[in-house]
């Protein structure tokens, strides 16, 4: 018996961390489509050029970048995915992939005082830590949005909303090619109070932020899309069934709902790796928060009204459920 499992995963941490790192310097945007020497890409991001090689060279080593007589260029997959002047950009995410990894350097100790050992409460947050989380899951937000304007017709949605959206930039990214949607953010108080300032950066001052508990009570208005991105994983399970009941009071009759987040696994609790495994960093961040089988979203969205629940996909490994309202 050889130990290959093993020695293949301690190996991809380094790997997965040089990558959090050049998405935290820009490297991979800096290059763009150019080729450059570690010297000039150096000097334009102010680094020391012979410390920068070391990175670059680890880059090349795994296929991010290449390297062709001293000069180096973003491989196929970094020019397609890490380019932040791209569509299809995946390293907007770079800030919160380190807190979600520092949270999973903690998980024995969580599991030791029985406590999350990095506790991230919505409620409780200040003005500026509310404001530097939901500004950390903006760029993926706007991502995300995009992913799902293709996975549903938009073509009858005249009004749609965000709940728990954090920033709301979900709705920015789900605009792009649908402009005429009107759009609502409901949140937290504390979350609410500062979207507006970052909605404004992305231009969507005209998107109406709500302050209200999706598992209190519904939007104060009627919509034809609800969306859920990350929410339900968040909540323990009496609050987890209310929020999905409550969206749906916030839906017209045949009105569509969007459920989505990487906390789900199969009913077997064994796949797929990123809802297992983010279920193990909930240990370190939520009291509660839990990634719920599919049979128990599909069980409280049945109760709620929906119906056709398809499940499927999204390109950044989130699950997705979409169904409608009867009626």
């Amino acid at each position: 018996m050889d130990s290959n499992l093993i020695d293949n995963l301690i190996a991809a941490v380094p790997r997965a961390f040089a990558l959090r790192s050049a998405l935290e310097l820009g490297i991979f945007t800096r290059l763009g489509n150019n080729s450059l020497t570690a010297e000039s890409l150096g000097t334009a991001l102010n680094i020391d050029p012979d410390r920068l090689s070391r990175l670059l060279y680890a880059l090349a080593s795994i296929g991010l970048l290449e390297v062709w007589e001293g000069q180096f260029r973003n491989g196929a997959e970094a020019a397609a995915f890490l380019d932040a002047s791209k569509p299809a950009y995946r390293g907007g995410d770079h800030e919160l992939l380190r807190e979600l990894w520092e949270a999973d350097l903690l998980t024995a100790e969580s599991l030791r005082q029985n406590h999350p050992a990095a506790l991230h409460d919505f409620s409780e947050a200040g003005p500026e830590s509310a404001a530097a989380f939901s500004r950390m899951l903006a760029p993926g937000g706007v991502i995300f949005g995009r992913h799902l304007a293709q996975e549903i017709d938009l073509s009858t949605i005249g009004s749609v909303i965000d709940i728990g959206g954090g920033s709301g930039t979900i709705l920015v990214g789900l605009r792009e090619r649908h402009p005429h949607i009107a759009a609502t953010l409901m949140e937290l108080p504390t979350v609410a109070a500062v979207a507006p300032m970052i909605l404004s950066e992305y231009g969507a001052d005209d998107v109406i932020v709500e302050e209200g508990d999706i598992t209190v009570a519904p939007s104060t208005g009627q919509h034809d899309l609800a969306i859920l991105k990350a929410v339900v994983q968040v909540l323990p399970p009496e609050q987890a069934r209310s929020s999905i009941l409550n969206a749906a009071r916030c839906l017209r009759p045949g009105g569509k709902i969007a459920i989505a987040g990487q906390g789900v696994v199969d009913d077997d609790r064994l796949g797929p790796a990123e809802g297992v495994f983010l279920n193990l960093t909930f240990l370190n961040l939520y009291r509660h928060g839990e990634a719920y089988t599919e049979g128990q979203y599909r069980g409280w969205m049945t109760e709620a009204g929906f119906r056709d629940i398809v499940r499927s996909r999204l390109p950044d490994g989130s699950t997705l459920f979409r169904a409608h309202l009867a009626g």
